[in-house]
C-alpha cells in the first residue's frame, strides 16, 4: 500500500499520531493521489496544540476560506504545507501573532514579526484615551507624536480615526520601522502623506522644527524591570523584542525620559498619553507634575488596572 502524497511534507512524528481514532487514511480509498479536507487537518491540528480556536485561526488563514464552508474542501499541497508548519511553530511556543504574521489591532489589520511587539487590547485602550484627548484639544489641523511605534499600532489608529491628523511615528530600531513602513503602506491612501516615519531615540527623532509644535504626544514605551523580565512568560520574554519591553533597572528609565523632556517639544495647549504598568501610575504622575503639566490623572484598562496617564499642559505654562 503507497503512503497518501498528501502525508510526504508532513511532520510525521506528530501527524501520524493525530490522526483521528479510527479515520482511514487519506488517499487509501480513492487512491493515493487524494487530498485531505480542511475538517481532517483542523482535527489534526487540534489535537496536536488543544486549541480550538487557534487551529481555526490557523485553519483561515492557510486556507483563504470562511469558515466553516472550507471545511469539506480537499487541500492544496501548499496549503497543508502551510498550515501544518503554522501549528507546529506553535506547538513549539512561538505566540500565534508571529505565526499569523498579522493580527488585529482596532480597525488595523497589522503585519507584526518578531522585529515588534505584539499588539495588545491594552495599547488599544490607550489609543482611546489618546483620541478623547484629540477630541478635546480640538487643533486646526493636529499634529500627533507616537514615539517608539514598534509596528506602527498607535500612530496609524490614531492618523486613520481622528479627522485631519498629521502623524509622526518614531523608532529607535530600523527593523521597527521596517515593519511600521510595511503597515503605513498596507493602508495606501488612508494614510498617505499624513503619517512620517523618523529614526532616533525618543523626542531626538523628530526634526527640530517641531519643538513646541506638538499637539498630542502617544508613547508606549519599555517599562518593563530587570527583575520583571526574569519572572515574564516564556512566550514574551522568549520571543518578543527584549528592547522594546525592557526600560531598565527600574522600568522607569524610559518614562522618565520622555515625560521629562515633552514640555520642549508639546504645544501650549497639548497632552502627553503614556502606557505604564498599573503598580508605576503614582510614579510617573510625580514625574510628570515635577516636569510642570498642570493635570496629570490616570485612565483604567479594560480589566480596571491603571493603563493610561495622561498630562495635560495649558497655556499658563
Amino acid at each position: 500500500m503507497s503512503t497518501p502524497s498528501w502525508r510526504t511534507s508532513a511532520p510525521a512524528s506528530w501527524l501520524e499520531q493525530a490522526l483521528p481514532e479510527g479515520a482511514p487514511a487519506p488517499g487509501v480509498a480513492s487512491g493515493a493521489g487524494t487530498r485531505p479536507t480542511w475538517r481532517l487537518l483542523y482535527e489534526v491540528g487540534n489535537r496536536r496544540l488543544d486549541d480550538a480556536n487557534v487551529v481555526r485561526w490557523f485553519v483561515e488563514d492557510a486556507s483563504g476560506g470562511a469558515w466553516p464552508a472550507v471545511l469539506d474542501e480537499p487541500v492544496g499541497a501548499r496549503a497543508e504545507q502551510a498550515f501544518l508548519s503554522m501549528v507546529e511553530r506553535r506547538a513549539r511556543g512561538e505566540p500565534v501573532q508571529y505565526v499569523l504574521g498579522h493580527w488585529a489591532f482596532r480597525k488595523l489589520d497589522l503585519m507584526v514579526d518578531r522585529r515588534v511587539l505584539i499588539p495588545r487590547p491594552e495599547t488599544e485602550v490607550v489609543v482611546d484615551v489618546a483620541l478623547a484627548e484629540l477630541s478635546r484639544l480640538e487643533p486646526v489641523s493636529p499634529l500627533v507624536v507616537d514615539l517608539g511605534t514598534g509596528s506602527g499600532a498607535i500612530a496609524l489608529s490614531i492618523a486613520t480615526e481622528g479627522a485631519g491628523v498629521q502623524a509622526w511615528a518614531t523608532d529607535v530600531s530600523e527593523d521597527a520601522l521596517d515593519v511600521a513602513s510595511a503597515n503605513l503602506a498596507g493602508l495606501g491612501v488612508q494614510a498617505v502623506g499624513r503619517v512620517q516615519l523618523g529614526k532616533g531615540s525618543w523626542w531626538n527623532a523628530l526634526p527640530s522644527d517641531l519643538r513646541g509644535a506638538v499637539d498630542l504626544a502617544v508613547v508606549n514605551p519599555p517599562y518593563v524591570s530587570d527583575a520583571e523580565f526574569a519572572e515574564l512568560p516564556a512566550e514574551v520574554s522568549a520571543w518578543e523584542p527584549p528592547g522594546a519591553l525592557i526600560g531598565g533597572p527600574s522600568g522607569l528609565e524610559a518614562l522618565e525620559e520622555v515625560v521629562t523632556e515633552a514640555p520642549a517639544w508639546l504645544a501650549e495647549r497639548s497632552a502627553l498619553v503614556l502606557e505604564i504598568a498599573p503598580h508605576q501610575a503614582d510614579a510617573v504622575r510625580a514625574l510628570a507634575l515635577g516636569a510642570g503639566f498642570s493635570q496629570v490623572f490616570v485612565r483604567p484598562d479594560l480589566t480596571g488596572r491603571d493603563r493610561a496617564l495622561v498630562a495635560r499642559r495649558s497655556p499658563s505654562i
